[in-house]
């Protein structure tokens, strides 16, 4: 390892997954919003009705996308978290061990007094990628603490 390693770590299958997911929810609001006008519900549906679906459809879509948006980048300083919707930046001195517990979707960090921070970058579904990439955090990190 050297001093300027860089860790940087995103998950495969849940891009995958959301992208499918917001293509699908996507292209269904697409549907029924051009279904809605040839219905014989007794309610008469306007352009913008329309619009408001195919709207609904890209806010769930975009939605979905944040999930595929996680991301760890770690160096010798320190450990950058980036879940859903908020980034947060460890030193490795506040970090005691990365794990991932059995049955556990994703890694953590374990910090003082029995508290963690999730890293949802590292997902079990990720399996051998999740592994290196765990071991990659852990060598970091161990090469913090004994430095």
């Amino acid at each position: 390892m050297t001093e300027s390693e860089v860790v940087v770590v995103r998950p495969r299958r849940a891009l995958v997954m959301c992208s499918v997911l917001a293509v699908i929810l996507l292209a269904t609001f697409v549907v029924v919003a051009v279904l809605l006008r040839g219905s014989d519900t007794g309610v008469i549906f306007q352009p913008s009705d329309q619009a408001a679906m195919i709207g609904i459809g890209v806010l769930l879509a975009a939605g979905t996308m944040l999930f595929a948006t996680a991301r760890v980048k770690a160096d010798a300083d320190g450990i950058e978290v980036r879940n859903v919707l908020m980034t947060k930046k460890f030193a490795w001195s506040e970090v005691l061990s990365v794990s991932f517990p059995d049955g556990a979707s994703w890694a953590r960090l374990e910090l003082p007094d029995d508290e963690y921070y999730s890293v949802m970058a590292v997902q079990a579904v990720d399996r051998d990628r999740a592994v290196a990439a765990v071991r990659a955090l852990r060598r970091l990190h161990k090469a913090a603490w004994n430095g």
